[in-house]
């Protein structure tokens, strides 16, 4: 299977970085993700397309990983904005002309991207297109996208748990008359947690996104524009399979076709991609020095800092990293953060640092209390009660040492600063993306202190 890599690069420019994940080999793919999700939604697709590909798929600006596009004089950006962002991208990265691929509002961006810039593309291989009325796009400005922000007490979790989960099941979410359902529903518990997940990266700043693809204009090039050949197909279930009647006439080389499953669209469009990709290798890919992941027997683990700096500094469980002091180095510890799970958590560690050249490993002791009840079981349930138990440990945290003690004999010195929604969503979050290893870092932070005593 072909490995899955991840990088951060900065765009000379503007100073935007960019989070983006790369897989296999020959001809550069770019890839682009559908709202409000990340690049990591297209992790098992690359896995098969990098067979015939160097698949290359960036979060979005505001997304994943990525910066976000900035907001001039306090307005939102375009959908403009966002294709030149990608474009700044291919630039950044070393990408001349590529094939490319997006599914519903990363098809919406490729169009825009390719109608200003047609050069940059051999061709396009899109997943559903919409093409609103202005009825339609009334009820999604007001409705679709509400403000999105952390609550002291965790509500806004409930409501988007329940808004990702039934966006399969009516479309749009808040549409629940009967004739909005879709015959897609489901209640895959991985497959939403993955969406809620990706929801909390991008946080408000999903509105500047996803806002800039409803209101984007929904032409596609005029008949006679001399542009790179496309493909439009849309699965049965696609809320967007309607909207292939609605395209009208297209130039030469576009084509637009209704398929049975999303593995037929996922068939059709490789195969299109394939006939018009072209012969030769990637370029080599441009990313930062400063950040980047290790790749160990097929696991990454995220660091920054300066490489062969003498220190590594370690976070304790259920925590993630913070930007290193000057002339240090730090990673996100197996399975917390942006890092993979390791059977052997020590031993990635010692590996890691010596890939980065470290020769001093700080390791943190790990906090006071029973590891039993320090991690609890946060295993994401159908109802998403994983996510309010995570933050409810958030708040217990702030006032009593340990979190699960709360009685005046345990309770510690209160700092409103870590009781602020913000702080809380980030400490939350940092536990629930821990909530597989913490408590074996734990154990393998008393191991190691417990020998050196």
């Amino acid at each position: 299977m072909n490995t899955i890599t991840r990088h951060i690069l900065t765009i000379p420019k503007s100073g935007r970085k960019v989070h983006y994940r790369r897989c296999g080999s020959g001809p550069a793919l770019l890839m682009v993700h559908q709202s409000p999700r990340s690049s990591a939604e297209y992790e098992a697709l690359m896995q098969l397309w990098g067979e015939h590909f160097t698949c290359i798929a960036p979060d979005t600006p505001g997304f994943g990983q990525s910066d976000p596009l900035p907001q001039d004089d306090g307005k939102d950006p375009a959908i403009a904005d966002f294709a030149d962002a990608l474009c700044e991208f291919l630039d950044a990265l070393g990408v001349g002309p590529c094939p490319a691929y997006g599914f519903h509002s990363g098809g919406i961006i490729l169009v825009t991207a390719l109608k200003r810039q047609p050069q940059r593309f051999r061709c396009l291989a899109i997943g559903g297109y919409a093409i609103w009325t202005e009825e339609e796009m009334r009820i999604f400005g007001e409705r679709y996208l509400p403000e999105f922000h952390p609550s002291n007490y965790g509500e806004h979790l409930t409501w988007l748990w329940n808004r990702m989960l039934e966006q399969s099941w009516v479309f749009p979410w808040f549409d629940t008359r009967e004739e909005a359902r879709l015959s897609v529903a489901h209640a895959d518990v991985a497959r939403v947690n993955q969406a809620v997940m990706e929801m909390l990266d991008a946080g408000n700043h999903y509105r500047a996104g996803y806002g800039a693809v409803l209101r984007a204009p929904r032409d596609i090039p005029a008949v006679g524009a001399d542009v790179p050949p496309c493909l439009i197909t849309a699965y049965n279930g696609d809320p967007l399979q309607a909207h292939i009647d609605r395209l009208g006439e297209m130039p030469t080389g576009w084509s637009a076709q209704k398929v049975a499953t999303p593995a037929e669209h996922q068939a059709e469009s490789l195969a299109f991609l394939l006939d018009q990709a072209g012969e030769g290798p990637s370029a080599n890919l441009a990313e930062d020095r400063s950040e980047g992941w290790l790749e160990l027997d097929g696991k990454l683990i995220h660091w920054k800092g300066t490489r062969g700096s003498d220190a590594l500094v370690l976070h304790g469980p259920a925590e993630e990293m913070d930007d290193p002091p000057a002339d240090t180095l730090a990673i996100d510890a197996p399975g917390h953060g942006q890092s993979n799970e390791f059977d052997d958590i020590e031993g990635a560690i010692r590996i890691a640092a010596e890939e980065l050249g470290a020769s001093r490993i700080l390791w943190p002791r790990p906090p006071q209390g029973d590891p039993d009840a320090l991690y609890p079981d946060l295993t994401p349930d159908r109802f998403g009660q994983h996510l309010q138990r995570a933050w409810a440990i958030a708040r217990a945290e702030t006032y009593f040492a340990p979190w699960y003690e709360a009685n005046a004999a345990n309770a510690i010195p209160l700092d409103p600063s870590k009781l602020d929604p913000a702080a809380l969503n980030e400490r939350a979050l940092a536990r629930i993306r821990a909530a597989g290893a913490a408590r074996r870092w734990h154990d393998t932070l008393t191991s190691l202190h417990g020998a050196h005593e």
